[in-house]
């Protein structure tokens, strides 16, 4: 046991109280798997399916079957896996999107679980307003419940102006009053649901009003992706967390004068690139993070 902890690199989130695991392909260790009601699930971000840079990432054929794989070969599998958005890059063609979509489907069925939950990205649905991305995973924005936890997807893409949305807001306050406020919500979504840095459009317009509706209740977690890099951020009672993306990593909010992607350090192969455990259970605790790197052999 004790060789194996050493292997592992635990870190704690400032400010949060929270843990983050950074676990080898091994798994969670048996602190975690004796807990008598908990689950774990795996969140992937920002696939960039058709991204085709090879400044950026030479594999970028290559990198969501390495991490699918890697996915499948966990010790302990999944409950379910959940992809929050940016599935595809961007294009202005129909049907080049649509050729896109079907290719991520396609490596995404390769995973051994096959409970699989998708939330479009801007790139995938601000063009059509989701049309085609409806057409291979249905609703943008829908709710479940898994072993006590209430899971909220939201779509803050599809609307050209970068927002939720009224229609959807209205929605969002109709489930909420059907969930204990006891209960642990967690909110699943591409963008943050705070202004970030809205100069490189990382905010969601009306997440003000967002957070008004989730403010009542007591365990709420927000899991994102968008800024292809680790952000934790807690808004009142409300844990906000940035998920790695998968094609490439972008520098730190406002610390350069332009976005753009990190080119590819020979020197580090998929540096920052990654996906994320998660392991919960009802009650007052936050969720615990792990975070796995995608590994290149």
């Amino acid at each position: 046991m004790k060789a194996e902890l050493d292997r592992r690199e635990f870190l704690k989130l400032s400010g949060l109280g929270a843990v983050v695991l950074a676990c080898d392909l091994g798994g969670w260790g048996s602190a975690l798997a004796s807990a008598q009601k908990d689950f774990f699930f795996v969140q992937l971000s920002d696939t960039h399916i058709g991204f085709n840079d090879p400044k950026v990432n030479p594999d970028y054929a290559g990198t969501l079957a390495k991490a699918v794989a890697q996915v499948n070969g966990l010790k302990r599998q999944p409950d379910f896996v959940v992809f929050t958005g940016d599935l595809t890059h961007t294009t202005d063609d129909d049907n080049e999107r649509r050729k896109r979509l079907a290719q991520f489907k396609k490596i995404a069925s390769s995973l051994k679980v096959k409970n699989v939950r998708f939330l479009p990205g801007e790139h995938d649905a601000a063009l059509d307003n989701a049309k085609a991305y409806m057409e291979f995973f249905g609703q943008t924005h829908y709710v479940f419940s898994h072993k006590g936890v209430n899971f909220i997807a939201l779509d803050n893409v599809s609307d050209p102006h970068s927002q939720v949305g009224e229609a959807q807001l209205q929605w969002l306050g109709a489930e909420l009053k059907r969930m204990d406020k006891k209960t642990p919500i967690v909110v699943l979504t591409h963008r943050p649901l705070f202004p970030l840095y809205p100069d490189w459009d990382w905010d969601t317009k009306d997440s003000d009003k967002v957070l008004d509706l989730l403010a009542p209740y007591q365990n709420v977690t927000v899991l994102y992706g968008h800024i292809h890099q680790l952000n934790d951020k807690q808004t009142g009672q409300i844990y906000q967390h940035a998920a790695h993306g998968l094609m490439y990593p972008l520098p730190a909010p406002g610390s350069v004068p332009k976005k753009a992607p990190i080119p590819w350090d020979p020197a580090q192969p998929y540096k920052d690139l990654g996906f994320r455990g998660v392991t919960t259970k009802p009650g007052p605790a936050q969720p615990e993070l792990g975070e796995y790197p995608v590994k290149g052999a």
